[in-house]
């Protein structure tokens, strides 16, 4: 049983990967051009064996990851692209389940190539895909099943409630530490674990909520969105559930050494002196002492003491505290570190009022990639987010102004944007419109022109996006 969980594994990630590069091509080109043709025998190559062996392969999504015959199939870096396209194209019409029989030949691969592809011009999908591919014996399908199916409750509502409770939450803990209290860590574990379920199921939805800052609050919700990307990074790299749980808790508490800072240097709104910025930078010591005291200590506090300590050490050792010996990072603060650095430098504080926009604190992330940040998950980061991530302010060239309201991985500067003011100067109700969409001739629709600074026109984030 092993022995056939790890061979699904290893193939998995070939069969994912050339399904999609079957369906990319078969978009580009007609369906008996050589490309695709050669593609589809490429696919059948690596399916058949497996077919031959199990008698049918069946492709399943669950939340944001790809299960091959109950077998999950990790996310692997060099295939990124092709494993978001396909899970994004599958999340489009419906599609949760693709059986492929033993007797598959390239006339069923063709088939159901031209059935994917017209059913994006259906107002129903799955249902069109369903009823074309009744002729096909070897070829079946399923609808797409969330993992929180309940009525009609709003997956938004669900997000808002998750986010604000962690948010409080977090308030909560930092002022009973202050207190001498005690502090109740299955709670805070229940809480990540309700961040990680999102994730799996809504991460763009969640994500978008990194995007609204709150000024007087900001070390929590700095505390919150730190955990929240972190998680995402982490689903991204395929950690399992018990360790994106662990990374989210120990985020959570990564700043937790700011409540030691004296309140008139923390909220001082002029630049530091050279003294407070030595205490500012003392943080990282007191968190990790802080987090030690605490009682039941188990691995995960210890962890979570440890990225304390390290967050700000930076991937080249160039940041603070200065250690004597270098030390091998931890892993979890190879990742936070990316997460805190974009959410600060998103973020309006006390000394720094004016953030920086989206799209350029990526910039700035991408120039410290290999140097004070990881590389290799900078680049997840990056492809997570996008090249115009969510909360951006854009110009579109139809001269409407809205905000990046979801990524898309495939198509980095082709997000999914709300509308908020129209070509005449109007505001809007805000509606969503997809920059991929085409006109009849293959011309898109609406293209970005720049980003904006969402500052100089007043522009409340929160007002669109909760």
């Amino acid at each position: 049983m092993k022995k056939r969980e790890v061979d699904l594994r290893t193939a998995g990630k070939n069969i994912i990967n050339q399904l999609g590069v079957v369906l990319r091509t078969g978009h580009l080109h007609d369906i008996d051009n050589v490309a695709v043709i050669d593609a589809i025998v490429k696919f059948l190559n690596l399916l058949t064996p497996l077919t031959e062996a199990e008698g049918s392969l069946r492709i399943d999504i669950i939340g944001e990851f790809f299960y091959i015959n109950d077998s999950r199939v990790r996310y692997p870096l060099e295939y990124m692209l092709n494993f978001d396209y396909l899970l994004r194209e599958f999340q489009k019409r419906e599609l949760g389940t693709v059986i492929f029989e033993s007797q598959l030949r390239i006339d069923d691969l063709k088939a159901f190539l031209k059935v994917f592809i017209n059913a994006t011009y259906s107002s129903t999908p799955y249902e069109a895909m369903e009823t074309s591919l009744e002729s096909i014996q070897n070829i079946r399908i399923d609808k797409l099943k969330k993992i929180k199916e309940d009525g009609d409750i709003d997956q938004r509502r669900i997000v808002k409630k998750t986010y604000f409770n962690a948010v409080s939450f977090t308030e909560g803990v930092m002022n009973k530490l202050k207190a001498g209290e005690k502090v109740n860590m299955k709670v805070a574990k229940r809480v990540v674990e309700s961040m990680v379920d999102l994730i799996l199921s809504e991460e763009q939805l969640l994500i978008g909520m990194t995007a609204i800052k709150d000024y007087d609050e900001y070390t929590y919700h700095h505390s919150v969105n730190v955990s929240v990307l972190s998680i995402a990074i982490g689903q991204k790299i395929g950690l399992s559930r018990k360790a994106l749980t662990e990374l989210g808790l120990v985020a959570l508490f990564h700043d937790i050494g700011k409540m030691e800072i004296p309140k008139e240097i923390l909220n001082k709104p002029t630049a530091f002196t050279e003294e407070e910025w030595r205490v500012i930078k003392r943080h990282p010591y007191w968190g990790a002492r802080t987090i030690l005291k605490l009682k039941g200590i188990d691995r995960t506090s210890i962890r979570s003491a440890v990225v304390a300590f390290e967050h700000h050490l930076n991937y080249d050792y160039s940041g603070y505290p200065k250690v004597r010996y270098p030390i091998r990072l931890d892993f979890y603060s190879r990742v936070l570190t990316i997460a805190d650095q974009y959410d600060a430098m998103t973020s309006s504080r006390v000394y720094a009022r004016v953030p920086l926009a989206p799209d350029r604190a990526l910039s700035i992330m991408m120039e410290r990639a290999g140097t004070q940040l990881d590389p290799i998950l900078s680049k997840f980061f990056v492809n997570m987010v996008g090249v115009y991530p969510v909360g951006s302010l854009v110009l579109l060239d139809t001269r409407e102004m809205g905000l990046v309201y979801e990524c898309n991985p495939l198509f980095a500067d082709r997000p999914r944007v709300m509308i908020i003011v129209d070509s005449a100067g109007k505001k809007t109700a805000g509606f969503i419109t997809d920059l991929t969409e085409k006109d009849p001739a293959g011309e898109y629709l609406k293209s970005i022109v720049k980003t904006l600074d969402p500052n100089k026109y007043r522009i409340n984030l929160a007002e669109y996006l909760l």
